[in-house]
């Protein structure tokens, strides 16, 4: 690439560096919550340009690879569109006033930075580097999740900041150990940090460091990742903090933790003398999917529901990736795309109708398709896409997922299978009261935008229906890496 030519790897780090200085001493709503929107579609134009021109060489900080293109293209867009009803969203909260301006305008410039942190943490060269683009994307949801200054949105800003601080702790144990095993072969200095080093030498790496070392980088990044027994911040950081950071938790950070830990389980698998990962995460993720089915159940608050619903869908993509194989392996990366796409876009809609009601109760919130048709409706879509019902891109992962698990270990496929079925019981069940029947709460007129909600949903649904062959090019060249 000639030096006069566009960079689309620096700008998709650079727009949002630019952008959160600017919007941390800009003032006035209007004017920066477009500069948001601006921003986050420029940083989207970069990340596609990384399809269509030459993917750049890795860097010694720095890497564009087959793992991350698509990641990195995901969370941009998601980005994009979550700003975009963050808009919206914000005016509402700062017109009724639990926002100020200036945590208006602080809310701004952390949206950027942690946009940053998360595109820095999957384009990181250096696994020492991806810990601190991690832990950079955690501090700024920590506060915003605490932004409204209730108290129990600091209790959820605060479990959330020591909970993610015992996850990263461990994470960098386990980053110290991986240099370390790393060490006698490659030498000292950053290049034994360096992925393709690392991969380049990791049937010399010394296994037992290399074993331990992923059972700490599970736990502390299956921490971010939300995986029971870890999850405890996240059902509060969804519930207290404002919606937009819900969509970009479930939506976004979850997979980038996630995509850190394929980092090392593709390390593992090169390495004949170390450990299958697989058991691991087939444990966690079948514990975190029959966990969060029978919580489901219980709960009253309608961003707390979804919240565990993104534990249960965690947990269905750490149970495909540790099943592993080119068919589980392709379904775990198909149904990461499409919980990121779906429950951003019921948390687009759950934004709305708690404004809408005044409440997060679900008690409180009944007969939306009656009293906001295109709320409810879109509500409706979103849960009946969670759920993995057909022809929803969600069913075909799923689909696959349950077929591969079947044709190796069927008892393992019979708890799966239990798992996605108390989830499906407890979504249906929940939607029943708050889009149909009788309308409950107050009715007001709705002033959103709901392109961003029926965006993702068209998206959703084509995928359910045609996948494009150099998408599915992709996951079957990823998923073949991931062992």
């Amino acid at each position: 690439m000639s030096a006069l030519a566009p960079d689309p790897l620096g700008a998709v780090l650079l727009v949002p560096l630019v952008s959160a200085v600017l919007l941390a001493v800009l003032p006035g709503y209007r004017m920066t919550a477009r500069l948001n929107v601006v921003a986050s579609g420029l940083t989207l134009l970069a990340a596609l340009a990384l399809f269509v021109t030459e993917r750049p060489a890795p860097g010694p900080y720095l890497i564009v690879d087959d793992l991350n293109i698509v990641f990195v293209a995901l969370n941009c867009f998601v980005g994009f569109t979550t700003s975009v009803f963050s808009a919206s969203y914000i005016a509402h909260e700062l017109d009724s006033g639990r926002l100020t301006p200036v945590y208006v305008r602080f809310y701004h410039a952390m949206y950027q930075t942690m946009m940053l942190g998360m595109n820095l943490a999957l384009v990181a060269h250096s696994i020492g580097l991806m810990w601190v683009a991690i832990e950079l994307a955690t501090l700024t949801t920590v506060l915003m999740v605490g932004i409204y200054r209730t108290h129990e949105a600091l209790e959820a800003a605060w479990k959330y900041f020591i909970l993610g601080s015992v996850g990263i702790a461990l994470a960098l144990f386990g980053t110290i150990l991986v240099y370390m095993a790393a060490r006698p072969v490659v030498g000292e200095g950053p290049d034994a940090m360096l992925w393709t080093v690392l991969m380049a030498n990791a049937g010399g790496l010394e296994p037992a460091l290399v074993n331990v070392a992923f059972v700490f980088l599970l736990l502390g990044y299956g921490t971010k990742v939300g995986l029971a027994p870890l999850h405890a911040w996240l059902p509060d950081a969804h519930a207290e903090g404002p919606t937009p950071i819900s969509a970009v938790l479930s939506g976004l950070l979850l997979n980038v933790a996630l995509h850190a830990v394929l980092r090392f389980k593709v390390l593992l698998a090169a390495n004949p003398q170390a450990i299958a990962p697989g058991p691991l995460m087939v444990t966690m993720g079948l514990s975190s999917l029959l966990f969060a089915g029978l919580m489901l159940y219980r709960r009253r608050d309608i961003k707390r529901l979804f919240a565990y619903s993104s534990i249960e869908h965690m947990g269905i993509i750490a149970f495909a990736f540790g099943m592993g194989g080119p068919l589980a392996n392709f379904a775990g990366l198909l149904h990461m795309v499409m919980h990121s796409l779906t429950k951003s876009a019921i948390f687009f809609a759950v934004g709305h109708v708690a404004q809408i009601k005044g409440t997060q109760r679900i008690a409180d919130i009944g007969g939306l398709t009656v009293t906001h048709p295109w709320l409810g409706w879109g509500l409706v879509a979103g849960v009946v896409a969670i759920a993995g019902l057909p022809p929803l891109g969600v069913f075909t992962s799923e689909f696959l997922l349950v077929s591969s698990t079947f044709a190796r270990e069927p008892l393992l496929a019979v708890a799966l299978v239990l798992g996605l079925l108390l989830a499906l019981g407890a979504l249906l069940r929940a939607l029943g009261g708050l889009a149909f029947g009788e309308p409950r709460g107050r009715v007001v007129p709705a002033e959103a935008s709901y392109v961003p909600l029926y965006a993702h949903l068209a998206l959703v649904l084509v995928a359910g229906v045609y996948l494009p062959a150099p998408l599915v090019g992709w996951f079957q060249a990823v998923a073949a890496q991931l062992g």
